[in-house]
């Protein structure tokens, strides 16, 4: 399934919007079996799948089967959830609309474009696939240029899944035998089917897809490609939903356990080759323990050894330059190399690296770097942990250490960024309840979570008429006597105790 062009996107969105029809028609239910089907059978052949992401990407299998888990985890949850946050629901109508009977639902948008990354090829598009389709959705996903094997397995997978949940409905119905029901079956299972489709391609195809009609755009990648993907969308007022990427720090406190933080540093850092948005690249050390804290993260980056690195290479070769430029730029300024250095960047691999005292305008500490390279600098206390990490156009993610963890949580509370783990980092990650997103250059809008699923539906909101109203105001020529009856008790429900 290649495409690089608009014309042969096209047919993928036009077979998807039939699809979106029979898909969104189905009840909650029916649509929980189907994709309850998917995730067994993504579960059953995970092994596979890793084998395949490691293939792509290069990452550990391990690594690879972790990020399956998690996805399989917020499928099973999505599946399972969708009517509870997205059924139809009565409101109350307030003391001015008393007449009137209310009701909130939840609309499936249409088509979804899911526009996925490479350095978590299903962990991190299946966060919206997932809800788009639970939300009732069709979904044209077009994965990373990189990883263009793990789409198509995925939409495969889906493919055998749904047919084996159309054949079941239709062999269980005691209408199967007539050839009308034969043929309704297979109508099912051709539109089941297209419920997923990918597409791959580069840069060109996930351009086309923005502007093939499309009723939203899900994308993570850089912040520079984001607002590409906003203006293609512009034109149209497709809307979009954006993760771009983050600059994510981490604060330890006095009292922290500072063993606990540098294993969480160092898992934060260089986990993934340092390919993992939310992961750690900043570390703020309350003075008192900061050179303690530099011996132990000193310790455990010197201990993995070069022949032995518990992660991959770096999957894309210009990512290489890039960390290369930022390790450079902080020595130049008076940052120093406690570990690793321009020496640790040897292609596709980079070891550990470990830069302290780097002045706050390099670029080590206000781009992305996105490879195994943490930044550890000392603070006189925690408000001025939280004032430089804040200090970001970035705002994904964040964690705290420390002893006192209902002093963490305010101090969460105060840091721009869409997420936070107290003494361990990512915890975010695997609780498929909680929403996760971010704020300026780390993109607007949340997968995962109620509002994951919100985010792939439109709310609709009906009244209907109960009873002639006492006093009837929604009418031209209204009666001035009610309206002035109507004020009178306004006044006395909102303005009572007013000087």
């Amino acid at each position: 399934m290649v495409a690089t062009t608009s014309v042969a996107v096209e047919p993928f969105v036009t077979r998807a919007r039939a699809a979106a029809g029979w898909w969104g028609g189905l009840s909650f239910r029916e649509r929980r079996a189907f994709l309850l089907a998917w995730k067994r059978v993504i579960a059953a052949r995970s092994g596979e799948l890793s084998e395949l992401i490691s293939e792509e990407t290069g990452k550990p299998v391990g690594d690879a089967l972790l990020e399956v888990m998690l996805a399989v985890e917020h499928l099973d949850w999505a599946a399972r959830n969708a009517s509870r946050v997205l059924r139809r629901r009565r409101v109350r109508s307030g003391l001015l609309a008393a007449d009137q009977g209310a009701a909130l639902s939840y609309r499936p948008l249409g088509v979804i474009a899911v526009i996925g990354p490479w350095n978590y090829p299903v962990y991190t598009p299946m966060g919206s696939i997932s809800y788009a389709l639970a939300a009732g959705n069709a979904v044209v996903f077009k994965p990373s240029e990189h990883t263009p094997k793990t789409g198509v397995w995925l939409a495969e997978a889906w493919a055998s899944a749904a047919s084996a949940v159309s054949l079941t409905s239709a062999t269980s119905s005691a209408a199967a035998t007539s050839s009308a029901a034969a043929t309704s079956s297979a109508a099912a299972t051709s539109s089941a089917a297209a419920v997923l489709q990918a597409v791959t391609g580069d840069g060109g195809t996930g351009a086309a897809l923005c502007v093939a009609g499309v009723d939203k755009v899900a994308f993570t990648g850089s912040a520079a490609t984001a607002r590409r993907v906003m203006a293609s969308c512009a034109p149209t007022l497709t809307p979009v939903v954006i993760e771009g990427g983050g600059k994510d720090a981490m604060i330890v406190a006095a009292d922290a356990d500072l063993d606990a933080a540098a294993k969480a540093a160092a898992f934060g850092g260089f986990g993934n080759a340092g390919q993992t948005c939310a992961g750690v690249e900043r570390v703020y050390v309350e003075r008192p323990v900061y050179h303690d804290f530099l011996d132990r993260l000193k310790a455990i980056a010197e201990s993995l050894r070069p022949d032995e690195l518990p992660y991959g290479p770096m999957t894309v070769p210009t990512q290489v330059d890039i960390v290369r430029d930022h390790i450079a730029d902080a020595l130049a300024h008076g940052g120093k190399a406690l570990v690793g250095g321009p020496e640790s960047v040897d292609p596709p691999y980079i070891r550990p690296v470990v830069l302290t005292e780097v002045p706050e305008d390099c670029a080590a500490m206000t781009e992305e770097t996105f490879g195994p390279t943490l930044v550890v600098n000392p603070v006189d206390d925690l408000d001025e942990a939280v004032r430089r990490a804040n200090a970001s156009r970035y705002g994904l993610a964040a964690s705290i250490f420390s002893a006192d963890r209902s002093g963490a949580v305010a101090l969460a509370a105060r840091l721009r960024t869409g997420a936070a783990s107290v003494n361990g980092v990512l915890g975010f990650a695997a609780v498929p309840a909680l929403p996760f997103g971010g704020v300026g250059d780390s993109g607007f809008g949340r997968i995962h979570g109620p509002d994951g699923l919100r985010e792939f539906s439109r709310a609709q909101s009906v009244t209907w008429r109960r009873f002639a109203a006492p006093m009837d105001l929604m009418r031209l020529g209204r009666d001035q006597a009610v309206l002035d009856r109507a004020a009178k008790l306004f006044r006395l429900r909102h303005a009572r105790g007013a000087r």
